[in-house]
């Protein structure tokens, strides 16, 4: 079994930038301004550290491959876990046709063709499922897809951030750099604009649903979140100023911002401009591939605990990979991109932001349970091994997990709720209904996933315990040896085995 663990550090590394430096969201988070760069520095302090330390404890004390699923089921038991597997799902087949939408976008930017519908739908439904069987395979033999993919996005940041460097000193800036521009603007259109922000920090804890393929996994995933957070930071800074330094902040567009600057700086239909857009749209790959791991992982995990519907459950026979959640993956971006006809009748436009900010909204929700499943479980699980420990006592602690939850749930508010009358505030109702659709969704699918279920599971120190396991089951009775079966997987959360 050691050979197949081929994952190494340098892997992990470029598969954390794979996943959480996401280049088509630089572009949104340019559009708040020169205060970008004060929010971009408050917010590595103020959340990217506080969760990357949670992670990595978490990560290296449970290392089952269910990740944020399991930690919070451990916490809180079936019912929370059951949602959190929900809205850490639902934003990846909402982001997948998102990122679909910007596929025949760029293409008619690099040819300079118009692309009419019936192709563009053929070219974005073709991303979708191409996707969608590059999941079918094993993570660890997939690490070249996620290498090139990191190496392409840094090259796209160095690129975007080098031209923006030569356009102003030859040129000059596009926006205005006076010193007080840097101040936090506290505007709806920047509040709103955050949570790009927050979510480009998202994704350090699909590294986590790979243990099964590292090497070291408990030295490799703080290691990799450690260097791959700081390389992160760097790119996210250095692509922003690039687009920045060529574009208006008013007039950045938030699906095509990497390419009108590049096609700015560099002149459209350039060679450095063609050969950007393609390397922007095979990142776009990795992107999802890098994603669909941990997504599909945790899905199937919370399928076989009935925390999500049985289809969810269903693996391939060669490799053990979730064959079921990708192919629901692409059944249900299809259904959002065909649909996108039908709702350009009805008026609306933008499908990418529209497709985009409800999936950072679902991905923002899911991490919030994390941070007091983290509390609770260093107070319920106090012998467990924790090779990593977040430094400080329980103060400190206690400021790592409460501030992230509350910027979470500030940028979760900016983005899908009306924060005055305006045309550009009012515009996010669709967002919050189709938000508010997708909880309610949740929910029957939740308490559907439960049928046949014999017992709740109410995480550990509640429904967890021997003495109530022995309610239902007649623990007493048992032999010893099954005793510790069942002991052993209650305290990890897992419903006893050869007994449910």
């Amino acid at each position: 079994m050691a050979k197949n663990k081929k994952f190494r550090l340098v892997d992990a590394i470029l598969s954390v930038i794979t996943v959480v430096f996401v280049a088509e969201a630089a572009a949104p988070a340019a559009a708040i301004g020169n205060s970008q760069f004060f929010w971009w520095i408050f917010l590595i302090i103020a959340f990217l550290l506080p969760y990357g330390l949670v992670v990595s404890e978490l990560g290296t004390t449970y290392d089952d491959e269910g990740g944020l699923y399991d930690w919070v089921r451990r916490a809180f038991g079936d019912k929370w876990g059951s949602r959190v597997s929900w809205y850490y799902w639902i934003n990846f087949p909402l982001w997948m046709a998102s990122l679909a939408f910007l596929f025949p976008e760029t293409i008619s930017m690099i040819t300079g063709m118009e692309i009419g519908l019936v192709p563009s739908l053929a070219i974005e439904l073709a991303f979708i499922w191409i996707v969608v069987f590059l999941s079918f395979s094993k993570v660890s033999d997939s690490a070249w897809i996620l290498n090139l993919a990191a190496v392409l996005k840094v090259g796209i940041a160095l690129v975007v951030g080098g031209l923006g460097i030569w356009y102003a000193v030859n040129f000059g800036f596009a926006n205005d750099m006076a010193p007080e521009t840097f101040l936090p603007a506290l505007d709806s259109n920047s509040l709103t604009y955050l949570s790009i922000i927050l979510f480009n920090f998202m994704g350090f804890e699909v590294i986590t649903t790979y243990v099964g393929s590292m090497e070291n996994p408990n030295k490799q995933i703080p290691r990799a979140i450690i260097a791959g957070g700081i390389a992160i930071a760097a790119l996210y800074l250095f692509s922003s100023f690039g687009i920045g330094a060529a574009i208006p902040a008013m007039d950045i567009s938030l699906d095509s911002g990497i390419m009108d600057a590049v096609g700015i700086m560099a002149g459209v239909g350039s060679v450095l401009f063609i050969v950007v857009g393609i390397v922007f749209l095979i990142t776009l790959f990795g992107n999802m591939v890098s994603w669909s791991f941990g997504v599909n992982f945790v899905a199937e995990h919370a399928a076989r605990k009935k925390n999500m519907p049985k289809v969810f459950a269903h693996e391939s026979k060669k490799n053990q990979m979730p064959t079921g959640a990708a192919i629901v993956n692409g059944v249900v971006a299809s259904v959002l991109v065909l649909l996108s006809p039908v709702m350009e009748l009805a008026g609306f436009d933008s499908f990418f932001w529209i497709f985009f900010s409800m999936n950072i909204v679902f991905l923002l929700i899911s991490y919030i349970p994390m941070f007091p499943a983290f509390l609770k479980l260093r107070k319920i699980d106090p012998a467990a091994n924790r090779v990593f420990k977040v430094p400080g006592g329980h103060g400190v602690a206690l400021v790592v997990a409460w501030v992230p939850v509350i910027l979470l749930v500030l940028a979760i508010i900016a983005t899908i709720v009306p924060l005055n009358g305006s045309p550009d505030e009012m515009g996010k109702i669709p967002m919050l209904i189709g938000v508010i659709a997708f909880v309610i969704l949740g929910e029957i699918v939740r308490i559907w996933s439960a049928r046949g279920r014999k017992d709740d599971y109410g995480g550990m120190g509640s429904s967890g315990d021997p003495f109530e396991f022995d309610v239902a089951h007649g623990y007493e009775e048992m032999p010893e040896s099954e005793k510790i079966a069942v002991e052993e997987d209650l305290l990890i959360g897992r419903e006893p085995r050869d007994l449910v």
